[in-house]
């Protein structure tokens, strides 16, 4: 099974500890929204999408309110 888009941010940024700077919000923050609250709040998931340089994309961590965009028809 693949990974959760909130643990790639993890991974690819090198800790919760380095997430939660990139959020400007304390570690506990980032455990919590793995191991409990199961979604990346809304008024941070740009933050996560910059930090990871769009490795983790908006559409990936909040679905229901970044839906993905269409792709169009490429000739």
């Amino acid at each position: 099974m693949s990974k959760i888009p909130l643990q790639r941010a993890v991974e690819i940024l090198g800790g919760q500890s380095a997430l939660a700077r990139a959020c400007g919000v304390a570690q506990g923050h980032v455990w919590y929204w793995l191991h409990k609250g199961k979604q990346v709040p809304a008024e941070h998931v740009l933050d996560i999408e910059r930090a990871t340089s769009g490795q983790v994309t908006r559409y990936e961590l909040r679905p229901d309110i970044y839906p993905a965009p269409e792709k169009s028809d490429v000739a």
